[in-house]
């Protein structure tokens, strides 16, 4: 039984009596107690694949602030690892897979991983932090969108022009669709193995789709993105499992987005709350959308972006308040302390 439903509630589209409220990322360096815990983990990877530490920074933002949701600790690059590409941090340049996919043989020989054997400690790490939250807030799962995957996986790491990717989508798409192939029906199991597992809500990262075209965007992405809400379990525990999506830049295309199956979409700051409600109806709840970089003002600016996002959304149901993209590593933590007293104490 849960204590505390309103966040999924509010992705639900039902009433609840204040806003929700989580953060993406926010177990992260921002966090003392993180650092912390990582320095003993001795690299980031190490963290993500202990359990037992992964619950312990799931849990550490919860403990400072009365958030209404966890999001399991991990990383979207678990899958392509999965699949043997070879995932490594490189100090100060990001994630790194050591076996791209440049060759067509490459593309043909990948495979879905089973979460069950290649995925395992994710799942672990599911069943202790819902043990540990006896529930008190909902669990969200998450996985990253088979594009956003497909760039790291054909890239080998973050990219400033996604030539590799875009190359290969109108030199090759064949081969990029087979890679999306593979990797969407990855992304439906891990997910599935996440809610079986003990997820009570579940968000898929497209962090890339917004370097698109409306066109390829459409066909490579939310195409796939569509197929994952359609083969996601819809119920578990005797209540339904909201799905996220978010697109980062993808504000163009919310009313097709809006289409997809998912519950509720993920707004970045470039968007209007208000314009994007009005633009998707009552057919999703809407998450975000705050600047990130707000928190490096004072008080008075956040609770005034704050009370803005919030009465752009107005006196309706199925709005969670969080921030258009991931918390940054640089944000005092009494911010976050100031930012979720101002939503929890603003009156729709």
């Amino acid at each position: 039984m849960l204590k505390n439903d309103n966040l999924l509630r509010a992705l639900l589209r039902q009433p609840t009596s204040y806003t929700p409220l989580w953060i993406m990322r926010q177990a992260g360096r921002y966090l003392p107690e993180y650092n912390a815990t990582r320095a003993r983990a001795g690299s980031f990877l190490d963290l993500c694949k202990n359990p037992d530490l992964a619950t312990e920074v799931t849990l550490q933002p919860l403990a400072r602030f009365p958030l209404d949701a966890a999001i399991l600790f991990s990383d979207i690059l678990t899958i392509p690892d999965a699949m043997g590409l070879g995932l490594y941090f490189a100090e100060g340049e990001g994630p790194k897979l050591e076996r791209p996919l440049r060759d067509e043989w490459e593309v043909r020989n990948l495979t879905v991983p089973d979460p069950a054997e290649h995925l395992d400690y994710v799942l672990k790490a599911v069943r202790q932090i819902r043990r540990a939250l006896d529930g008190s807030v909902p669990l969200i799962g998450f996985s990253g969108s088979p594009f956003t995957l497909a760039c790291y996986m054909v890239e080998g790491g973050g990219s400033e022009d996604f030539r590799h990717i875009k190359g290969m989508l109108y030199r090759r798409p064949d081969l990029l669709h087979r890679i999306l192939e593979t990797t969407v029906e990855a992304v439906i199991r891990y997910l599935n193995a996440q809610i079986e597992a003990g997820a009570q809500a579940v968000m898929v990262f497209d962090t890339w789709g917004g370097t698109l075209t409306p066109a390829a965007y459409r066909e490579f992405s939310l195409s796939y993105m569509t197929r994952i809400a359609a083969g996601l379990i819809r119920e578990s525990e005797g209540r339904r499992v909201p799905s996220i999506a978010f697109t980062k830049g993808g504000g163009l295309w919310l009313e097709d987005m809006a289409e997809a199956g998912f519950d509720a979409l993920g707004l970045d700051w470039t968007v209007d709350i208000a314009d994007a409600r009005e633009r998707v109806g009552h057919k999703v709840a809407l998450q975000g959308n705050m600047d990130p970089s707000v928190l490096f003002g004072d008080s008075s600016a956040i609770e005034r972006e704050a009370r803005r996002i919030i009465d752009g959304f107005g006196p309706h149901p199925g709005h969670v308040f969080n921030l258009g993209h991931g918390i940054s590593r640089f944000t005092n933590p009494d911010h976050v302390a100031c930012l979720v007293d101002a939503v929890h104490g603003a009156h729709r």
